[in-house]
Formats: C-alpha cells, sequence, structure tokens
C-alpha cells in the first residue's frame, strides 16, 4: 500500500493535505480504505458551501460490496467537489492524485498537524 509521507491521515483512513495558500486543502481516502473497499462505483459528495464539523460526513462512498461514509478529518467548508468523480473508479486508480474527494477551506489549518503523519497511520494499517 502506498502511504505518501507528505499528507495526514485520519483513523477513518481518509487523507488530507493542505495546499500552498495554507488554508485550504484536498481530502481524498486512502489507498488502504479504496484497497479494503474493493470496486468502487459511486461516490455522493455533500454540496460546495456546505460547512463541516471535524468528524462530520462529507459524503458516502460505494463500492460493488458495501457503501461507506465519509468523514472530514478538520472542521472547514467545501469549496469544490471532484467533478471527476462521475468515474468513481478513477478513487480506485489514483487515491492521492486524480481520485481526490473535495477541497476544503480549513477552519484552523493546525488541527491538520495534529492527525496521524505517514509513520503513525503505518502502525495504525500495519502495513
Amino acid at each position: 500500500m502506498t502511504i505518501p509521507e507528505d499528507l495526514r491521515y485520519t483513523k477513518d483512513h481518509e487523507w488530507i493535505k493542505l495546499l500552498e495558500d495554507g488554508s485550504s486543502a484536498l481530502v481524498g481516502i486512502t489507498d488502504f480504505a479504496q484497497h479494503e473497499l474493493g470496486d468502487i462505483v459511486f461516490v455522493e459528495l455533500k454540496a460546495a458551501g456546505t460547512t463541516l464539523k471535524e468528524h462530520e460526513m462529507l459524503g458516502t462512498i460505494e463500492a460493488v460490496k458495501t457503501v461507506a461514509d465519509l468523514f472530514a478529518p478538520v472542521a472547514g467548508q467545501i469549496l469544490e467537489a471532484n467533478t471527476g468523480l462521475d468515474n468513481a473508479e478513477v478513487v480506485n486508480q489514483d487515491p492521492y492524485n486524480a481520485g481526490w474527494l473535495v477541497k476544503i477551506k480549513v477552519a484552523d489549518p493546525a488541527a491538520v498537524n495534529a492527525l496521524l503523519d505517514a509513520a503513525a497511520y503505518r502502525q495504525l494499517t500495519g502495513e
């Protein structure tokens, strides 16, 4: 499994990456999560403009065998949902790049640093 060093992770298997402006971030699911889910067929995300609390549901992801809730790693407002997910299998193929889920305006950028780093996430997943 791929676990990029430059991301932060949640125990629910979401990743977040602060962008260069320092106040917005991309959010997605990890390689581990997409592997566990199997073939992803549909992603439903809350609309741009939605304000989320930390760990609030931001959408759902449907695979052939299950549906899973997606959670906000930190509090913020959805700026954009990935329109490329009309082709949902992109999450299986490239979860850290083309398969990102939402771009958010982070309420407190310092909260991102409180999440799991790559080493802690590796320990969580046993990778």
